[in-house]
């Protein structure tokens, strides 16, 4: 009987990483019962149980967690020798994957990816849209975007946006009829549209006076968690919204429909959004060409809104 191939291999690892077939089939793109038959027949070939799986959950037996051990080496160095060769194509090509938190999705990564594939047509890239802080290395992803705050110390990070800027934005229509708004703290008897962030913690509404920064516990009628979707509530004059940076809002602003208020109790700069890889792998062809070709485009002039 011939041995298993580097297919079963990998399926097993995403199995035993992911700890559920679901999850391991999604990553590998493939159905979640395909990938149970594919293991089956791996336990078959090595006459050995890998993993306990019941209704409920997947477990890794002794020898699955011994074969695990020295099967992420082994696979990581395929993977490496397959990648070097791209360093004598043209142009790199293979999988790219990035995980990246929604406001950058959509102000960093949407104007450039249709340029990008068309430049790079062999890259196959896969962009999973999050706003919690995932971890590139046990998701299998080559980098990800988030705030530079947010990144582990461990992690190369290459700045993609400037420095962003607290503003608070409400349409014309509600300013008019509002009341006095000098100061934050008259935001007080105002309806302000909030926030809930993915860990469920509602954003918090921040200014600073004499270099000190507080917090207002602003109240409003609307809490999402989609910054659209809180843009056309302001747009149509339901209330108040602070943002970091008024990018998503620029064009309103432009036109008329937005305004900033409050603007001398703004919070100082903090930290843009930043593409991380981790520091122990080696960088892929895709990836680097990645980088380059978003420092050309993007040259840090955008930048962002919410977390």
């Amino acid at each position: 009987m011939a041995g298993p191939g580097i297919a079963e291999m990998k399926a097993f690892v995403a199995i035993a990483e992911q700890r559920s077939f679901a999850k391991a089939a999604v990553r590998l793109g493939v159905s979640a019962s395909t990938l149970s038959d594919t293991l089956t027949k791996l336990e078959e070939r090595l006459s050995i149980r890998l993993l306990e799986r019941t209704t409920r959950s997947v477990a890794v037996t002794e020898a699955g967690e011994h074969l695990l051990t020295h099967l992420r080496p082994a696979l990581e160095a395929y993977d490496a020798a397959l990648e070097s060769i791209n360093d004598f194509r043209d142009k790199p090509r293979g999988q790219l994957r990035i995980t990246v938190a929604k406001p950058a999705a959509d102000l960093i990564l949407a104007p450039v990816v249709a340029r990008f594939l068309t430049h790079y047509p062999e890259i196959k890239l896969e962009i999973s849209v999050d706003d919690a802080l995932t971890d590139i290395v046990s998701g299998r992803f080559d980098a990800g975007i988030r705030p530079g705050k947010r990144l582990e110390r461990d992690m190369i990070a290459v700045r993609v946006t400037d420095e962003m800027q607290y503003v608070v934005i409400a349409s014309p229509a509600y300013l008019k009829g509002c009341g006095r708004l000098n100061t934050p703290h008259d935001l007080l008897s105002h309806n302000c549209i909030r926030f809930r962030l993915p860990d469920g913690v509602l954003y918090p509404w921040r200014f600073a006076q004499n270099g000190k920064s507080f917090e207002v516990a602003v109240e409003g009628t609307l809490i999402v968690n989609d910054l659209p979707l809180a843009l056309r509530a302001v747009r149509d004059g339901l209330g108040l919204l602070q943002l970091r940076a008024p990018s998503y809002a620029d064009a309103f602003i432009a036109k008329g429909e937005l305004q900033t208020v409050l603007d001398d109790w703004a919070l100082p700069r903090t930290d843009g959004y930043f593409l991380y890889y981790s520091s122990r792998r080696h960088i892929r062809a895709a990836l680097r060409a990645f980088i380059d070709f978003l420092s050309k485009t993007s040259k840090v002039k955008s930048s962002i809104g919410m977390p």
